[in-house]
């Protein structure tokens, strides 16, 4: 089996273990500026190209700036997202904002960053125009409905999806907003999670120039962008192939040069919001052995859990892990590694092969770069970790300390027994 690697030595991990003790999510930025680089180098061939990264995968802005140095604008989905892209410098059309059971307080900060608005439903073309007012650039969420498969396999079930509309109701939609002032037009879809292949992107896109043709024939609307949203997943697991970008960008640029190109749409934009592509393999959860159990089976105790990193135990998600000092050490021990929750799901690895693990040695899990901190929670009382960033040079910066005993008491603030 091939081997992940680091991005970060044991000696390297000490050091910033002596500023930060662990656990701590720990970010590359080498890695996040050379993967933005490769990003924008794959879509280069369409002119007006841009990666709005998803604040909900990695939402701390000394990320957002790095990506925004990079060129990259922000996918947000929330009123709190959108005051941090705010605090950041973004503003207009590096903001994309997607629609889904939005409240009003949402939708109008939206609109008065200029944000591109993606409405999900056709419901809400009549709530934006009532609460907040429709911008002359608009976007609107298709679901096909049905499977989408690639191949003989299925790739995911958008006629179970709660997101975007029918064609009718784009058609429908897109009328009304022209009514209504809106005179550019965008189109979003996303239809799977986390695909390891080449074929998903080309094959969306695919999918959603057709639509674009179509429905500027039925509507006379122009057609600025398309928004080709996330799905481009990673792999977690060592024997996995990694996608290659600049294969998905090209097989991008074929789709649109056949469908766009010769229906007179060849000045439509390409979009992006890819969260997991863009950071997952640039952070990782750092995190020292505290335990160790002899029971009915080998468990090894760290001290951070779930609450630090939910997706092993909210989707059985496989996450590498590496025993920095250890790399070359043979995995001749079998381990639950496992967090302190009260929940017998809180494991970060089941019967994993690993190196002999001694308490206080120093684990690596690997690829929590998005969908990581920001899925934490505070059950148990949990606190939330600090977020560290290996700079460039190598040295190290804290970018988000973390949470104390009155941040988790902060909501008593009016009551008489935390003042």
């Amino acid at each position: 089996m091939a081997e992940k690697k680091p991005f970060v030595t044991l000696a390297q991990a000490k050091d910033i273990i002596a500023d930060v003790p662990t656990p701590f999510h720990l970010y590359d930025e080498k890695g996040i500026r050379e993967n933005a680089r490769l990003m924008n180098q794959a879509f280069s061939w369409n002119k007006g190209f841009k990666e709005y990264f998803a604040v909900k995968a990695t939402p701390n802005p000394y990320i957002l700036k790095i990506l925004q140095e990079e060129g990259c604008g922000v996918d947000c989905s929330s009123y709190t997202e959108l005051l941090m892209s705010e605090a950041c410098g973004f503003s207009g059309s590096d903001i994309m904002f997607s629609s889904n059971e939005t409240p009003a307080e949402d939708m109008r900060k939206a609109y008065e960053l200029g944000a591109n608005i993606n409405l999900d439903d056709l419901t809400h073309v009549d709530f934006l125009r009532q609460v907040a007012g429709i911008p002359e650039t608009i976007c609107c969420r298709y679901n096909p409905g049905g499977v989408f498969t690639l191949g003989n396999g299925i790739m995911d079930n958008p006629g179970d999806a709660k997101y975007g509309m029918t064609e009718e109701q784009m058609t429908e939609a897109y009328t009304r907003l022209m009514a209504l002032g809106a005179k550019e037009f965008g189109i979003h879809a996303f239809l799977a999670s986390n695909t390891v292949t080449d074929d998903y992107y080309p094959e969306l896109a695919g999918q959603l120039f057709h639509l674009a043709v179509r429905l500027h024939e039925k509507t006379g609307a122009h057609i600025k962008f398309v928004n080709l949203s996330g799905g481009v997943g990673i792999a977690y697991k060592p024997d996995q192939r990694d996608n290659d970008i600049l294969k998905i960008g090209d097989g991008v640029r074929r789709k649109f040069e056949e469908i766009l190109v010769p229906a007179g749409m060849g000045d439509v934009a390409i979009y992006t919001e890819l969260g997991r592509f863009m950071l997952a393999p640039y952070g990782a959860l750092v995190t020292t052995a505290i335990h160790e159990k002899h029971i009915y089976k080998e468990y090894i105790g760290v001290d951070a859990c779930a609450a630090n990193l939910m997706r092993p135990a909210m989707y059985g998600a496989y996450h590498h892990i590496t025993v920095l000092g250890k790399e070359d050490a043979p995995c001749d021990h079998q381990y639950d590694v496992v967090g302190g929750l009260c929940e017998n799901n809180d494991k970060f690895a089941i019967d994993r092969m690993l190196p002999e693990i001694d308490k206080g040695d120093v684990l690596y899990i690997h690829d929590t770069g998005a969908h990581g901190f920001s899925m934490g929670y505070n059950y148990n009382g949990k606190l939330r970790s600090a977020e560290v960033l290996l700079r460039e040079d190598g040295s190290h910066q804290l970018i988000r300390r973390a949470e104390t005993p009155a941040d988790y008491f902060a909501t008593f603030d009016f009551s008489p027994f935390f003042q």
